[in-house]
């Protein structure tokens, strides 16, 4: 994200490492945050504060913004829980305006979406008992009329859960108006807790699961014969396929079997279709490179050909453009993206930094953290080189020396033409030299004056390492591989905040 300054000490302040750092404006810290957010404890932020920060941010930005914003990071970065957060917390901002009801129906995508919403809403508003919701923001509910008219029977009753706020409490407190007949149907059933039970794996694996079986091996045939059904009923969503992959492999499914869900996983049209993050696949990798079957290997074939379908829309780089890609590996980097999450920051880091090195020809990568180190790759198995990566992360200490890239490329006289570096940003000089990131890039510009350096910040902390005042120097946030679509409008003079503004409520 490229942006000025007019004042350049009053936006000096320290990261979280006390180096020297510079201030965002609210609009791009606010869009940092949010997009690098599970809402969850960092590295470097405890308990709620990620939250607080947020909702500050907020009362700092243009409502329309925010406004925008949340559906940005709901349809382009697909993150589901903040833009919630965005949705009430500008609700309770906002007043005589339709810009919530709009906003909310935009960003509500899935039938659970509306009791998340709602069951936020409680938290925020500090309502302890449900039945106390119905003070519900008029805008909040209009928004909630909308979204109910979105769901057939089906899609309600797969999330039909037993949460907080339920299915049946939130059509109470919304008062939705049927759209037709068969409309009012599914919502005399909501009301009556009579939604046909649906067809999906969790509710079929459940009935199984209360049937007696004499031994274990009946019940192994049984498990397989059911995820046989499963996956020829086509009624597995390509989410939960991939996170399915080791029930899967290890129910010893027949080979007809692996070969429809291999064929499925690899399959363009649904790998684009099911708008996965990138790290999904990685995390789907790594949990069944180690099973013990002659299927294994078939299957890790099909996830890397789904990946190289994801990546398929990065546009990349050819042989004329030198880029050079940097992946943090420092111990900072090395937190999960929320609290019950298997997903490290690194993990997203290296996935994304991996995904681009497979669309440019002339392309330098490495690590850096007390170190930097150049390890060149393939191009082709984007997950076995995100794999290879986190096998050598060791190899380069685990400070945020990310001077390094640049002072290599100085010693070197290697002129990119983009230097781009997968960091939480945190970074400063393990030797005390608190501003030598900065320095190594003014320093490196006398060399290639038309460089371009690109910070992918995974983190949102809020701070950046250096002054990026001109023209070359960028900050990108997010952890979907939409970040590439910023990334090249910038080449045409724009910006993330632009492509924000940008959309229509």
């Amino acid at each position: 994200m490229k942006f000025n300054f007019l004042n350049r000490q009053k936006n000096v302040t320290v990261n979280h490492e006390g180096a020297k750092a510079y201030k965002m404006t609210p609009e791009l810290e606010l869009y940092s945050a949010v997009v690098t957010t599970g809402l969850n404890d960092s590295f470097y932020e405890s308990g709620n504060e990620r939250l607080e920060r947020i909702k500050n941010l907020m009362a700092k930005c243009d409502t329309e913004f925010i406004a925008r914003l949340a559906v940005y990071a709901r349809t382009e970065m697909y993150l589901r829980s903040v833009p919630m957060v965005l949705l009430v917390e500008l609700a309770k901002q906002t007043s005589g305006t339709d810009i919530v009801s709009r906003t909310v129906s935009n960003v509500i995508q899935r039938a659970d979406e509306i009791t998340e919403l709602l069951s936020y809403y409680q938290i925020a508003n500090k309502r302890t008992e449900t039945k106390k919701l119905n003070r519900l923001s008029k805008q909040v509910q209009k928004g909630l009329v909308i979204s109910f008219n979105k769901f057939d029977e089906y899609q309600f009753a797969k999330y039909n859960r037993a949460t907080d706020v339920k299915l049946r409490d939130a059509l109470f407190l919304v008062h939705p108006k049927a759209k037709d007949e068969s409309q009012q149907e599914i919502f005399n059933k909501i009301a009556a807790d009579t939604l046909a039970t649906p067809y999906t794996w969790e509710t079929e694996l459940s009935e199984l699961g209360k049937t007696k079986f004499t031994n274990a091996q009946e019940k192994k045939r049984a498990v397989a014969a059911k995820w046989g059904e499963l996956i020829e009923s086509r009624k597995v969503g390509y989410m939960a396929l991939m996170r399915n992959l080791r029930n899967i492999i290890e129910a010893e499914v027949s080979a007809k079997h692996i070969r429809m869900v291999c064929e499925y996983i690899a399959n363009e049209k649904a790998v684009m279709t099911s708008k996965q993050l990138p790290f999904r696949f990685l995390s789907a990798y790594r949990e069944i490179k180690d099973i013990k079957s002659g299927y294994t290997s078939a299957v890790l074939n099909a996830l890397e050909d789904a990946v190289m379908h994801s990546a398929k829309n990065i546009k990349g780089f050819g042989y004329t453009t030198s880029v050079v890609i940097a992946a943090d590996v420092s111990g900072s980097m090395q937190q999960p993206v929320s609290a019950k999450s298997k997903v490290q920051l690194y993990d997203i880091g290296l996935m994304l930094a991996m995904l681009m090195q497979s669309q440019c020809k002339n392309v330098t990568t490495g690590m850096f953290g007390d170190r930097w180190k150049i390890i060149n790759m393939p191009q082709r198995n984007v997950l076995a080189n995100v794999m290879e990566f986190y096998r050598r992360e060791g190899e380069v200490g685990y400070a945020t020396n990310g001077y390094l890239v640049i002072e290599d490329l100085i010693q070197r006289r290697h002129k990119a033409d983009k230097v781009m570096l997968f960091t939480d940003v945190q970074m400063y000089d393990t030797k005390g030299v608190f501003n030598s990131f900065e320095n190594s890039w003014n320093r490196y510009k006398t060399i290639a004056p038309n460089a371009k350096l690109y910070l992918f910040d995974l983190a949102g902390h809020g701070a950046q390492p250096l002054d990026v005042r001109r023209n070359d120097v960028y900050l990108i946030a997010g952890w979907s591989d939409k970040i590439f679509d910023v990334l090249f409008s910038m080449e045409d003079a724009g910006n993330a905040l632009t492509k924000i503004n940008s959309i229509m409520l």
